[in-house]
């Protein structure tokens, strides 16, 4: 049997929040293969939480990290610098948006929540990796990111997340065109409806997540789990050849008609 072998390897994973977080199923899963891992909290009030979960990984680094706080991102950067002078995998999963934007009339979102939605969930995957280049362009790296499938479809209540998720993706095969000389990687994961802290915020959320179980090819959900599988192949030399993706994880969701 194939394993993938991560050890001597480095990540960085963005948007653990708690144990139903993807970012945490992926975490997870570089440990178990034996990356060296780094993995973020926002600000104070998240830290003891994130720090918990950090404890059931030995050996686990923890630092703050508010994407929209480009000293935050440096200071990891310098960080992971001086402690591992280079970073081969990059996982991004944060993401927000104003509630009011999110249950509210799409056009009626304001300036100030767009630009929010966008500055977290998308500009941060392009300033992170700016910010982290001189590591990652080191020995070459893999970055992914999660999306969701409202990037191309209309999807209720989702509103401005699913502009931001669109140009996530977007950025995902902009940025692996022009990284892909550096030998870096940038891959995407369109994640199905799972019971997690951020899709509990949207309103109609248990609606979405048994629908999508019902329509599905496999005729069910998916687990963080085989999120989490599918972040830790794009993250490895399996898939070296790989780049530019959107790879789905939705039991099949995507390819049904109506």
């Amino acid at each position: 049997m194939v394993t993938i072998d991560l050890t001597g390897r480095h990540a960085l994973v963005l948007g653990v929040a708690n144990h139903r977080s993807l970012s945490w199923a992926i975490a997870q899963q570089l440990h178990a293969a034996g990356a060296t891992l780094c993995i973020t909290y926002p600000n104070e009030r998240m830290k003891d939480g994130v720090l918990e979960l950090a404890h059931k990984l030995p050996g686990v680094l923890t630092l703050e990290c508010d994407v929209t706080n480009d000293a935050h991102v440096d200071a990891v950067a310098q960080a992971l610098a001086e402690r591992w002078g280079s970073l081969e995998m990059l996982s991004h999963g944060v993401a927000f948006a104003n509630r009011e934007d999110l249950e509210g009339s799409f056009v009626s979102t304001s300036r100030a929540g767009f630009q929010l939605a966008l500055d977290v969930s998308a500009y941060s995957l392009l300033n992170v990796t700016h910010r982290m280049m001189p590591l990652l362009e080191k020995h070459g790296a893999s970055v992914i990111s999660l999306s969701y499938l409202a990037a191309e479809r209309a999807i209720p209540m989702y509103n401005v997340m699913g502009s931001a998720k669109a140009v996530l993706e977007q950025s995902t095969r902009q940025m692996a065109y022009e990284l892909g000389p550096k030998n870096i990687r940038v891959n995407c994961i369109s994640a199905g409806p799972v019971n997690t802290l951020a899709a509990r915020g949207i309103k109609g959320f248990v609606e979405k997540l048994k629908e999508g179980s019902h329509r599905s090819a496999l005729q069910r959900g998916i687990t963080q789990e085989e999120v989490g599988k599918a972040a830790l192949f794009l993250l490895s030399d399996m898939a070296s050849g790989i780049t530019g993706e959107i790879m789905y994880v939705d039991a099949g969701y995507n390819v049904m008609g109506a």
